[in-house]
């Protein structure tokens, strides 16, 4: 199941690499999901940057920490 209403994708990757790139994710406080969704965002940026082809706008999304309740 997805979050935020993006699809989902399949990718084929060995599981000793899954397993590494998994560990080296957590270490830097990430997800794989996460770290894949930059990488392409950043590739695709890139590539349309040389095209000369005009980036779309993307949302901003602003989220709030939900006050915590103080302890007594």
């Amino acid at each position: 199941m997805t979050t935020k209403g993006t699809p989902g994708r399949v990718v084929r990757i060995d599981d000793d690499t899954w397993t590494a790139y998994g560990e080296l994710c957590e270490a830097e406080g990430t997800s794989r999901a996460d770290d894949l969704r930059r990488h392409a965002h950043a590739r695709v940026a890139a590539w349309r940057k040389q095209q000369g082809i005009e980036q779309p706008k993307r949302k901003i999304v602003v989220r709030r920490k939900k006050p915590t309740a103080e302890a007594d």
